[in-house]
This record gives C-alpha cells, structure tokens and sequence, in this order.
C-alpha cells in the first residue's frame, strides 16, 4: 500500500510509553510531520528517553464495544480501578483487552484526562500547554474503552469484609479492587505549598507553565534528582534563569558515582544553570516585590521569581491503613501477581512496594497490568518478573543511562572515559549489579 492512502499509525516506545505518531512527526528532532516510521534514519532517538526505533514497537488501541452506561453510580458489583494516572488507565486497558463486557468503574480525583506524564519535565522548552499534553479526555477514554468513570471523586475509605468503599459521591461494591493512587511529593516543612511548584501532575504543571507564561523569570528548583535535573534543562532551553539546588555537593550524588555527577555538573555550567550544593533550605518566603527569598543554613540568601520543588515521590498511607494493607513507604504486594494482603485488592505503579523497595518507573507498567488483569478476572497467571528498569535521565545536553540499580558502598570500576563518554559498571559477587553511560549521542552531539 502507497504512502498516500496508508493510515497514519502510531508506534510505542517500550521503555518509557512515548508514541511516535507518523501524522505529527517529531519536529524537534528533525521529523516532519507525515515522517513513516519506515523512514525514520536507525540513529533516530526516542525524545523522552533516548532509546532507538528498534524499542519501538506498532500501537493499536484496543476495539471496545462500549458498554451502556448509567449516568448515576451502579450498584452492580464490578472491577474498581481508583486513580486514573498511567497506572490506572493501563489496568483498564488490560482488562478490556481480556474481557469487552465485565463491569468496570474507574474513580479519579481529577478529570481523568489521560495524557504522557514523562513529558511534563521536557514539555516548557517545547512550547506546549495542557490541551496539547492531553492525548485523550477520561470521558472519552471511558466511552472507548466502556466503562463507568468517577470523576472528581474522592475515595475516603475501603472495607475489604464487606468489598466496599466509600467516596465523596456514596458507597460502592466491588468484586476486585484496583490501586493506582500514584505517588505525591514529598515536601519537606522548610517549603512552603503555597510558595513552591510541584509538577508531579498535569494539573499543577499547568499551574506552573501558565505562570512562566509571562517571559523570562529567575527560577530556584529545589532537589538535583532525576525530575529536577530534567526540569533544569527544560527551563533554562525555554530561556529562563535556573538555580538548581542540592544539599549534596553535585546532582543526583545518590544515584550516580561521582565522576558521573560531576560531568552532569559541568554540562548544566555550560547550558548556564547555576548549581548551589552543599547546604541547607531553612525556609522561603514571599517579599514585598513578590519574589520568593530562600534562606540557607550557611546564612546566605537567594532572590527568585519561582521556586519549583522537585525533593521526591511518597505514598499517601491514608487508604491503606484504613483498609488493613501491609504498607512499607508504599503498598506491599506479592512479586508475581501484584495482589495486596487483602484478598481481591492489587496494586500497581508509582503506589506499591516490592520486596521493600518502591517502584517509581513507567517501563513495568504495562507489565504489572497485565498480570493484575488476568488476576482480576481469574484467568490462568500471567506472572509478574520484577527486575530492576533501565533509568534513562532526559537531559539532552548530557544522556545519562543506567542498567540495573546500584548498590550503596560498593564501589565502581571504569570501564571507558574519554571528552565525550564515560562507562563505568558496579560489580557485587562477581556480578556486574549495574551498568552506566554518561555521554552525548553522535546525534545527540550534532544537534
């Protein structure tokens, strides 16, 4: 079939969810659009986190048949899915890919719009805005995909006995209940909400974006971790002056050995973000000129227009202890089927705990999904392997990729170093426990 009668598709990024849509192109990275995927050169790298078009795969939303719905909340005892993030738009995409008529109901704080939320922290420099950052409303994800959507609706307790729970808009059954409340910042008491950003959602990106809106402001970001880094850079491309800051001496010191850190350093210097390590935020405060002033353990003092806070992910234990779940800093859940320690309740996404460690990335996802859909509809086990994600760091000026998490203590071995890369690996009972690639792209370096 020509190109001039073929249908756009759309292509899925394996690693971190993004789609290549050929209708659109990817103009930043010099795709018109109209580009087939075909026609993409191999070196072409995914935007948001750096992979190649070979971990790209064909994407095809699934057929539903809608199913008839009741404009009041149905007493019919279904599949409850409470949050609708990626996590929880997933499970119901994988649940209907398994069963078109089951009762599902899907409970959101906000309006359930499904957007792409690794684009939040490279969105700014991009010049997008909340409609274009929307891929699909919840209402009408919840028309294609047939089910009852909640919207704006708060879930205020779960009663596991009774397979019950109780929201801002009555109480409903549920023969299996899904969690997929995400994470929320965690904002230390040194930072006032009313004075700082956070951009862990849609909404309150929004918030922050129409506020750069006005032209070019002075910018402190509070935290050096992966989003503030990536944060950092997106700012400052978009034309602002960024801070970024860190009680330790470099960014992200706890993820990274510290010749990593320190070339992440040097690039955000030559990009002209101003990196402030080595102390503490006492507290912020509003001035007369409506500038924000931080003030530091040493003394000193710093002036800016916005302070955007990006120190880390917690999970609301609320729900939880209500309902009687195992919780270590997050939901625990058994490895293989993502069940809770409630009979009929999973869990997945940025909420849970495996094994005692969070699991705050997008790649397992879909895998988790596809194991809860199966456990929710009691068909044969589809099994859950954890395994620890490959962490990719969005900065275009210096692409960070890591194989594996790192071990506290151990030490590092140089595998490669020269101006342009560093490879180095962790090592632990002769095993190599992760891998890591500090360094511009060929096309990375030509753009």
């Amino acid at each position: 079939m020509s190109h001039d009668v073929q249908e756009w598709r759309q292509y899925l990024c394996r690693a971190c969810g993004l789609i290549y849509d050929e209708e659109k192109g990817d103009p930043d990275s010099g795709l018109a659009p109209g580009t087939r995927f075909e026609d993409i050169p191999d070196d072409w790298e995914c935007p948001l986190c750096g992979v190649t078009k070979t971990d790209f795969e064909l994407f095809e939303k699934p057929v539903v048949v809608a199913v008839e719905q009741s404009a009041h909340v149905s007493a019919e005892p279904g599949i409850v899915v409470v949050g609708a993030g990626l996590a929880g738009w997933a499970a119901v995409e994988a649940i209907r890919q398994l069963d078109q008529s089951v009762p599902v109901t899907l409970i959101s704080a906000c309006s359930a719009d499904l957007y792409h939320k690794p684009e939040l922290s490279v969105a700014i420099s991009r010049g997008l805005d909340k409609a274009a950052l929307i891929q699909e409303t919840g209402v009408d994800a919840a028309r294609r995909l047939g089910v009852q959507l909640m919207a704006e609706t708060f879930v205020v307790g779960i009663s596991p006995s009774l397979h019950q729970l109780r929201t801002t808009r009555g109480s409903l059954t549920y023969t299996k209940l899904i969690l997929a409340q995400g994470a929320k910042p965690a904002l230390p008491a040194q930072l006032p909400p009313e004075l700082c950003w956070r951009v862990n959602d849609l909404a309150c990106w929004s918030g922050m974006q129409q506020a750069l809106a006005r032209g070019a402001q002075s910018i402190a970001i509070v935290g050096a971790g992966m989003i503030g880094c990536e944060i950092a850079e997106d700012l400052v491309r978009a034309g602002h002056r960024v801070t970024l800051l860190d009680r330790n001496a470099s960014p992200l010191a706890g993820l990274l050995p510290e010749p990593a850190s320190q070339r992440l350093r040097d690039s955000f210097a030559a990009l002209g973000i101003t990196y402030i390590g080595n102390d503490d935020i006492t507290g912020v405060t509003q001035l007369d000129n409506q500038q924000k002033q931080i003030r530091f353990g040493s003394g000193n003092t710093l002036e800016v227009d916005q302070v955007l806070a990006a120190t880390g992910l917690m999970t609301d234990n609320r729900l939880a202890r209500i309902a009687g779940l195992d919780f270590d800093r997050g939901i625990s859940v058994a490895a293989d089927t993502l069940q809770t320690s409630q009979a009929d309740i999973y869990a997945l996404g940025d909420c849970i705990n495996i094994e005692g460690t969070a699991c705050r990335f997008i790649e397992p996802i879909k895998h988790q999904a596809k194991a809860i859909a199966h456990g929710v509809l009691n068909l044969e086990a589809s099994v859950y392997q954890h395994s620890a994600p490959v962490v990719r760091l969005k900065t275009r000026s210096l692409p960070v990729v890591m194989n594996g998490l790192p071990l506290a203590g151990v030490d590092w071995t140089l595998i490669h170093e020269d101006a342009d890369e560093l490879v180095m690996e962790q090592r632990f009972d002769n095993q190599v426990i992760a891998h890591l690639k500090v360094g511009a792209s060929t096309q990375t370096r030509a753009a």
